[in-house]
């Protein structure tokens, strides 16, 4: 068995799209249309995908505070210098529990946590 996708529905998809795409630096991998006035999109070019959800019927999305979604980075330094510029604030930290690991946390435009973390 293996790992294929975590699915997000999101409240507005070309903004959702930007946060994953600039800032996260996801590729779309496919994009389409899921009936009248739904449409979803796959972003990452390994095996494990995310999923952006999007239906306007749906505008309430509650991503809640205990899931959050974990990404590497070469520098978490220079990640948060580059989130800082697009206008994202930090969420937390940074944190570096031990001499190996530092990481922070941002939100995306939905509300879910956005962890980036530098394996030092």
């Amino acid at each position: 068995m293996k790992f294929c996708w975590s699915t997000l529905r999101v409240n507005d998809l070309e903004e959702s799209l930007n946060f994953y795409q600039e800032i996260v630096g996801l590729k779309v991998d496919r994009r389409f249309k899921a009936g009248p006035g739904s449409e979803i999109v796959f972003l990452g070019d390994g095996e494990t995908k995310i999923e952006l959800m999007y239906n306007e019927e749906n505008k309430n999305v509650d991503m809640g505070e205990d899931i959050s979604l974990g990404f590497e980075v070469e520098s978490a330094d220079e990640m948060m210098e580059f989130v800082k510029e697009k206008g994202i604030s930090i969420h937390s930290g940074p944190f570096q529990p031990n001499p190996h690991v530092k990481f922070f946390f941002v939100q995306d435009p939905n509300g879910l946590i956005i962890q980036f973390v530098e394996n030092i």
